[in-house]
């Protein structure tokens, strides 16, 4: 027996216990990523701007849950790839870079697909509020650069499954 103490007062744990009790915590927190990620689906969102055509491969953040983890503790993206966020109803929002160690492109998209506002670069790991602007339903993260690279501006139009104009 080994003898734990915190709180002001002792309690006497096995090793074994302790060992359990940990590789328990380690299974259930794997088991919380995997279900996060598992209601993740990906869609495909296409854009046409003076630089071309391009699909964007989007993972979808439409609970609360997938919402507010993001793309926090990931250092790379796939070109063309990112995040939706759906937030069911448009609305003024605010996004962070808290634990996200990749710059991203913010693009603030309203009901119909229409960007209201790009916001480039962002710096990694800032706690300070990036505001829509205007209310919106959709934020599309992607890499640095992307939005800049696609042509992507205020007033872009994006389509895919989601937007109002799209037939929601």
């Amino acid at each position: 027996m080994r003898s734990l103490s915190g709180f002001g007062r002792a309690i006497k744990v096995a090793p074994a216990r302790i060992v359990g009790f940990f590789a328990a915590l380690v299974i259930a927190a794997s088991l919380v990523i995997t279900a996060v990620a598992a209601a993740s689906a990906d869609e495909t969102l296409a854009v046409s701007t003076a630089k071309g055509r391009a699909t964007i491969t989007a993972e979808i953040a439409d609970d609360p849950a997938t919402r507010a983890h993001g793309l926090m503790f990931r250092e790379s993206l796939p070109q063309n790839h990112g995040m939706l966020f759906d937030f069911g109803t448009s609305d003024d929002v605010s996004f962070w870079m808290k634990n996200t160690p990749l710059s991203l492109d913010m693009i603030f998209i309203r009901e119909d697909g229409t960007v209201a506002r790009v916001v480039p670069n962002t710096v990694p790991y800032s706690t300070t509020a990036i505001p829509s602007g205007d209310p919106v339903r959709f934020v599309l993260e992607l890499e640095a650069g992307s939005a800049r690279r696609l042509g992507i501006v205020a007033g872009t139009r994006l389509t895919g499954p989601r937007f109002a104009a799209d037939g929601q």
